[in-house]
């Protein structure tokens, strides 16, 4: 029945179908296996995408040739620009999404794919010679070959949801979970553990009193996340906010005995970041409320969802602590909140494009290495899928620097510290967050994507037009001088002192009163000169301020990577017994040889190895 394939691609959440889009759209013949052909890329939690470090991710992901942003643009109810007050680095898109279109638009965008096959079944075990893997077994039976195997499982390895005292088999609540791909990879040598993740009440928005809410409305001019032609959102759905109360906590409280955490039947281990309303009562016992974002599920569902309510509490006791929220007095409830356990296997199980150190051709990407949020799982199944399809054709492998990308971050955080909880992206987490901004993403990516062969013709010219533009204004702004009597008018308008002698239009734009924006639209010849070139859009406008206004920044920055980017260009060999080098501490020896990093930079920021440690490893490479 089937042919064997170059790409088997296992699950098909945000990160397989990312995987599964690369891999052939780089020319790969690709196979992808789900459980259900109707659930393919499911918002599995919140009907939301991007965020705080995640909207710089998707535009990343966009930049290199993957579908995130394209998808969240085709089916947003409402964009936010988030952290606006802060500096420019820690400017991150959010979405709010139609759920239900969300996951069409990606089975359409997936079966548009010509030599990207599909078939709904359950993969139980691997096909491995050699330590090299070969295909993989179903459900039904069937022996599938492959030249290469991207795993995305999700929550599904041996997921339990848990609901009070009750806990039942299942990778997501209705959808039963794999049962058998863990006990595979273990007797082939892996470790695995257990994570936790929960989901909150959804609730039907008929019966939910928004007046008594706070209403938070999108921005007046919403933007987009991808770069390429996708349409503009003209109308928005509002979201609202309301809290808890000490009454509801009090409710809470009577359910702990019941709850599965505290009870000690949840073993895993949960994420810090969102914790469940139990968790934060518990944590932050001080605060007499907590912030709930009523979030709708799409244009014409009465669906909601409860954002920071997430429960694994007896749906009783939900339900009552539910009707003491302010708007929510007379609510129902479309399904309750509960918590599920499954299996992951710790990342530093993994090389840098995320292929297995034990099984040649097998890759991990999302949930399954121990992250949680679509985005980061989408990204993971990005790189995967590029470099499953380059390994294939000897290529070189496709690797992001933590100085390139949040994507490097991401995954040199994953395969060189490992996790203790599920791994949530901040702009904390990048040391070059400047350089890494989410409005310079094509910029930065495009010509990497265009080298290997995903990017198109047109993505790239876009791109060099984009940079020549922004060079070329730049440089203008540095050149042209404005007499007083032509530009005191706007400062004195914007309250920063006026000007007694010509001055250039960059020193102006330094003032943090003034934004390129008005300049723009005060000054005739600027505006002709942006017309004139075609760079007179919003977004071109901020990006081109943004550079001035920290140009200096840049260079800092820029030079502390080119600093730092010694250490990462010293290799390592990965059979080094580092348990020879007595002058390094144990602890050192031991991460050493489990993780069997590729570089001094890589091993230098491992937990648990010293700069003492990595000077002695400096000192025996130069003898």
């Amino acid at each position: 029945m089937f042919k064997e394939y170059d790409v088997i691609v296992v699950g098909a959440g945000h990160a397989g179908s990312e995987a599964a889009a690369a891999a052939a759209n780089l020319g790969s013949r690709v196979l992808l296996i789900t459980m259900n052909m109707t659930t393919i890329a499911q918002m599995s939690c919140n009907p939301a995408m991007g965020g705080i470090a995640k909207g710089q991710i998707i535009r990343e992901i966009d930049a290199i040739g993957g579908y995130s942003g394209i998808i969240t643009d085709k089916t947003m109810i409402q964009y936010r620009m988030l952290n606006k007050s802060k500096g420019p680095a820690l400017w991150s898109p959010r979405a709010q999404n139609d759920r239900m279109r969300f996951n069409e638009e990606w089975r359409l965008a997936l079966e548009g794919i010509s030599n990207l096959h599909f078939w709904q079944d359950t993969v139980v075990g691997l096909l491995v010679r050699n330590h090299k893997v070969i295909g993989v077994r179903t459900a039904l039976g069937m022996i599938i070959e492959s030249k290469s195997v991207i795993l995305t499982n999700g929550t599904f390895l041996n997921g339990v949801i848990h609901i009070g005292t009750k806990s039942f088999s299942g990778g997501r609540i209705g959808e039963k979970s794999a049962t058998e791909i863990t006990d595979d990879l273990e007797k082939l040598g892996f470790e695995s553990s257990r994570m936790k993740t929960g989901t909150p009440v959804r609730i039907d928005g008929r019966s939910i009193n928004f007046s008594r809410m706070t209403e938070q409305k999108g921005d007046e001019k919403p933007g987009k996340f991808s770069y390429t032609n996708t349409p503009e959102l003209t109308a928005q759905r509002s979201c609202y906010i309301t809290y808890t109360s000490e009454e509801v906590h009090d409710i809470l409280r009577t359910g702990f005995e019941f709850s599965p955490m505290f009870a000690g039947r949840i073993e895993g281990i949960g994420p810090r970041y969102c914790p469940s309303i139990e968790d934060k009562i518990e944590r932050f016992s001080h605060r007499n409320r907590h912030q709930l974002f009523v979030e709708p599920e799409g244009w014409n569902s009465v669906e909601y969802y409860l954002n920071g309510f997430s429960s694994s509490l007896p749906e009783d006791i939900q339900y009552q602590a539910l009707n003491k929220i302010k708007g929510l007095e007379n609510t129902r409830i479309f399904r309750p909140g509960y918590a599920i356990e499954y299996d992951y296997f710790p990342p530093i199980q993994l090389n840098y494009t995320l292929e297995t150190k034990l099984i040649e051709n097998l890759y991990f990407a999302g949930q399954i290495n121990g992250t949680t949020g679509y985005e980061e799982a989408a990204a993971q199944g990005l790189m995967a899928g590029i470099n499953a399809h380059l390994k294939l054709n000897n290529k070189p492998e496709f690797i992001l620097k933590r100085s390139e990308a949040y994507i490097g971050v991401l995954i040199d955080d994953l395969i060189t510290k490992g996790v203790d909880e599920p791994y949530r992206m901040f702009t904390s987490r990048a040391e070059y967050r400047l350089l890494l901004r989410q409005d310079n993403a094509d910029i930065r990516l495009t010509p990497r994507s265009y080298e290997i062969g995903l990017a198109s013709d047109e993505r790239m010219q876009k791109v060099k037009r984009k940079r020549d533009q922004i060079v070329a204004i730049i440089e203008y702004l540095k050149k042209e001088s404005i007499e007083p009597i032509v530009i005191n008018p706007l400062l004195q308008k914007n309250e920063t002192q006026i000007l007694s002698q010509k001055a250039k239009l960059a020193n102006i734009l330094l003032r943090p009163q003034i934004s390129l924006r008005d300049m723009v639209q005060f000054i005739p010849a600027l505006q002709n000169y942006f017309t004139g070139i075609g760079a007179d859009t919003p977004d071109m406008i901020e990006s081109i301020e943004i550079m001035v206004k920290y140009e200096g920044y840049f260079v800092k920055e820029q030079e502390l990577a080119q600093k730092l980017s010694k250490h990462e260009n010293i290799s390592l060999k990965e059979d080094f017994d580092y348990h020879t080098l007595n002058s390094i501490s144990y602890e050192a020896r031991d991460k050493l040889n489990r993780i069997k990093p590729r570089t001094i930079g890589q091993a230098a920021r491992i937990s648990g190895v010293s700069p003492a440690d990595i000077s002695v490893l400096l000192v025996y490479l130069g003898r």
